[in-house]
């Protein structure tokens, strides 16, 4: 038991390792593929894609299409406030010495899922709102995540981000492919090309949780509806609790 409460306490802890980056990356990915996949059939609209959100309200700029413009900027900009609350929580910890620096923006996160998934049936019905309003949050859970990601592996791994996963496994499958002619002899003019074979593990388990989380996410969500959110929110909650306790008991101490 104490094992596997140490090991929950490293996937956020402040002194960071590789091993715990892609650990909790690896999760981190399921839940983003889940909420993707699930948020899709909810409001038919992926939300971790800013690129084709943007694209979107470019196309619709050009068609006059201002009110889907409007909603196309509401799902960046609460993609961007994600991100920035995540700095927010981020720079709190860091400045009060807390043991959650990171778990509180996945706590953040996880309220939100489980207030969507509890709530989401029966907002449904509301016409006009449902849809906006979902895609935001959704967004804004995005950003909230990836920008957590972003800042504990130091740009290494991203969790919401397909395009650039995708990239960077063709550049590692480009230098494996790359024929060394010389590689006999050792020229520090001309180094060898070679394939970081442990990024590239790294890769292709981020890719593959993703898409194993939406898979698991669009099943759940056309089985049991707005509720499979709570699973996923529980397991953030159990990404984030421990750190979160160890603070909660260490300022019992103090007091």
């Amino acid at each position: 038991m104490q094992r596997s409460v140490d090991y929950v306490r490293t996937l956020t802890a402040q002194s960071r390792s590789a091993r715990a980056n892609r650990h909790l990356g690896y999760a981190l990915a399921g839940v983003a593929g889940a909420m993707n996949a699930g948020g899709f059939l909810a409001v038919h609209q992926y939300t971790s894609h800013m690129t084709g959100i943007v694209s979107s309200a470019a196309d619709n700029f050009a068609l006059g299409a201002f009110d889907l413009v409007l909603d196309a900027l509401g799902a960046i900009v609460s993609f961007l406030l994600g991100a920035a609350t995540t700095a927010l929580l981020v720079n709190y910890g860091r400045r009060r010495a807390l043991a959650s620096e990171y778990a509180l923006p996945l706590l953040c996160e996880a309220l939100l899922l489980l207030a969507f998934g509890v709530l989401g049936a029966r907002l449904s019905s509301v016409q006009g709102l449902f849809v906006p309003a979902t895609v935001m949050l959704l967004c804004f859970t995005m950003g909230l995540q990836n920008a957590l990601v972003t800042k504990l592996s130091h740009a290494e791994i991203r969790t919401t981000h397909m395009t650039g996963i995708v990239t960077d496994i063709g550049i590692e499958l480009g230098k494996m492919l790359y024929w060394n002619a010389d590689k006999g002899n050792a020229n520090p003019a001309r180094p060898r090309v070679a394939a970081n074979h442990e990024r590239l593990v790294v890769l292709c388990g981020l890719l593959g949780a993703f898409f194993c989380g939406g898979v698991a996410g669009a099943l759940g969500f056309k089985i049991l509806g707005y509720v499979a959110t709570v699973p996923l929110a529980l397991l953030l909650c159990g990404l984030a609790i421990v750190p979160a306790l160890d603070d909660l008991r260490s300022r019992g101490r103090r007091r």
